[in-house]
């Protein structure tokens, strides 16, 4: 058997993680997908240039104190979780 038709469970030669399986035959290479990244990429733009931004940014701005407390403490749970820690940190340019 070689080590590229082991069962789960069985010791061996390492394993590529499944994104880089899939995306081996299309030119991605290490961990970036760089299709994903161009499409991201040219829709964000094409949405700069066809939308009005700064109105949908109005729109998204919290409509009274309490939308803006539930805003600032979700903001604050997700920054709990990051890996980076806390903000701070990120602010002085240490590495985490």
């Amino acid at each position: 058997m070689s080590s590229n038709e082991r069962k789960p469970g069985q010791q061996g030669g390492e394993q590529k993680p499944q994104q880089q399986q899939q995306g081996a035959g299309q030119g991605q290479y290490g961990e970036g997908n760089y299709k994903a990244t161009r499409d991201y990429n040219a829709g964000v733009k094409d949405h700069m240039q066809h939308h009005d931004v700064e109105k949908e940014a109005r729109e998204a701005a919290p409509k009274n104190e309490q939308e803006k407390r539930e805003m600032e403490q979700a903001e604050q749970l997700g920054k709990s979780k990051s890996k980076a820690g806390p903000e701070q940190d990120m602010k002085d340019g240490k590495d985490a």
